[in-house]
């Protein structure tokens, strides 16, 4: 969990093994909920509020419920008690998935985090592979805007980039400008000048997942 004090360079990571999720949190609503529902006294409610944690669901949910709220304004009012933003804290949250290939790499970046500040929090949790698949898919329909002409190679690299996380997509991708399935490959991809050619395997699996996001 972040704030942005310090970018994060995750260039080392392969692509489609970190996702990131950002959402803001209305302290002025823990403060009145605290105090009006739970009955806190104001100072208890303060100090509590100092040592409020997120959990892992509040921080990835997909759809943010009171405290927590979406938005892209730099100064937004809160939705549910219209508290100005000195009240907010924008939470950015970066899930490393945890695959053999990238262990030491994941180590020596939690390692290296600064400490001073309590800038970043560190949770790891244990998940299974469907629910890692399904936070990956719910990056993709962010990244990817089906209403634009490049979607197809978008979504194309995003789930190769996945399924073959040491392949240099992004040098593979230069000058691709459409994606074919060709019945004519036994096997994976082909590139050829500004076409990269499939299998119709891939294209449809390529397909379904864009139709989950």
């Amino acid at each position: 969990m972040a704030d942005k004090r310090k970018e994060l360079d995750f260039a080392a990571f392969p692509p489609g093994t970190v996702t990131e999720f950002t959402t803001v949190v209305c302290l002025a609503c823990i403060f009145d909920i605290f105090t009006k529902q739970f009955g806190m006294a104001p100072r208890r409610a303060y100090s509590e509020i100092r040592n409020y944690a997120p959990t892992i669901a509040e921080l990835t949910s997909r759809k943010a419920v009171r405290p927590f709220f979406d938005t892209d304004e730099k100064n937004a009012h809160c939705p549910y008690c219209d508290a100005a933003s000195r009240w907010q804290s924008r939470l950015d949250t970066f899930c490393l998935e945890g695959i053999k290939s990238v262990d030491a790499v994941r180590r020596a970046f939690i390692k290296n985090l600064p400490k001073q500040n309590e800038q970043f929090k560190v949770l790891q949790i244990k998940s299974d592979r469907r629910s890692a698949f399904f936070d990956w898919l719910d990056t993709l329909r962010v990244k990817v805007d089906v209403g634009k002409d490049d979607w197809l190679i978008e979504a194309t690299k995003a789930w190769l980039a996945r399924r073959e996380p040491k392949t240099d997509w992004t040098k593979i991708f230069e000058g691709v400008r459409a994606v074919r399935k060709s019945s004519k490959l036994a096997d994976g991809w082909e590139k050829s000048g500004p076409r990269l050619y499939i299998t119709p395997d891939l294209y449809n699996e390529i397909l379904l997942v864009q139709i989950s996001t």
